[in-house]
């Protein structure tokens, strides 16, 4: 294994050096999957483009009405972000269990993202954040939808020379929470078996619920949202009925595997329990706000 290792000082240069290195470049970060990847000869690039310490893309941004992650950021920043303990508890509560200590001090969001893994944990929060990604590359920038970005496992609609520069996603509205509930053989250090985001935001009388969405992962080709269980608890009754009944549809929507963790009928009895318990919890947590 050899390669030559470069260190951009901006995206620009990054990109440049992509494209003048292309189709054997690779951009890395954290390491945390490139160099697994390398050692298992999955991957055998000729150069490598560190871009761990490019500025401005491990910052935490808050606006008025949104906030933005730099590609960069550690899920050790998420884990101790002040605003992220109230209703975007989601973000929090999945950095926490990426790995140990080590790999969240190191790997960064934005390389989870990318590499696409179905299982990866950080993704179904972001998706029920309804998030975006801005991404650079030679002809400029562009931004996606994160729903639409990743198309299969490992696989997405960046090119071998774009990088990931930022995600993006709204503030919720008032009577909103968000919860993440992961199931995996161990309590740390796992893949998930399954995992589930909510985010849940309920009507002026905080008994029926007036948006829902919903993401899930490792029980499918791609984390997904499973929209008509989203579609059908909207100007429901916010309770233990309706989000049973969410579960269900959201089983029904999953096309698991069967593999080593899990079986396939396994994996899909718990994205239905697990649906409606991060419904449960968002509720719990709406109602403790309100008090």
């Amino acid at each position: 294994m050899s390669f030559d290792l470069h260190r951009p000082a901006t995206v620009t240069e990054a990109v440049d050096l992509a494209q003048r290195f292309a189709p054997t470049a690779r951009y890395v970060a954290g390491g945390t999957d490139t160099v697994i990847q390398i050692n298992r000869k999955k991957i055998d690039p000729a150069h490598l483009i560190d871009v761990a310490c490019l500025p401005g893309m491990s910052e935490i941004t808050e606006t008025a009405d949104a906030f933005a992650l730099g590609a960069l950021t550690k899920y050790r920043s998420i884990e101790t972000h002040p605003a992220f303990r109230g209703n975007l508890r989601v973000l929090l509560e999945a950095a926490s269990v990426v790995g140990g200590h080590q790999v969240r001090n190191i790997a960064t969001i934005g390389g989870n993202i990318v590499n696409a893994s179905p299982a990866a944990d950080f993704v179904p929060p972001l998706l029920a954040l309804d998030a975006s990604l801005d991404i650079t590359g030679p002809k400029g920038r562009r931004s996606v939808a994160l729903r639409d970005f990743i198309v299969g496992p490992g696989r997405t609609n960046l090119s071998p020379v774009e990088i990931v520069t930022s995600i993006r996603f709204a503030k919720l509205p008032a009577r909103s929470a968000t919860a993440f509930l992961k199931e995996g053989r161990r309590r740390a250090m796992e893949i998930s078996v399954v995992c589930v985001a909510a985010c849940l935001t309920l009507e002026a009388s905080t008994s029926r619920c007036a948006s829902v969405r919903l993401a899930i992962g490792a029980a499918s080709p791609k984390a997904f949202r499973p929209q008509q269980a989203e579609g059908f608890l909207i100007g429901k009754p916010a309770g233990k009925e309706s989000f049973a009944e969410a579960g269900r549809l959201a089983a029904e929507a999953s096309s698991p595997i069967s593999d080593v963790r899990a079986s396939a009928g396994y994996r899909r009895g718990l994205v239905a329990v697990m649906v409606e318990r991060a419904l449960t919890t968002c509720l719990q947590r709406i109602r403790e706000q309100n008090q």
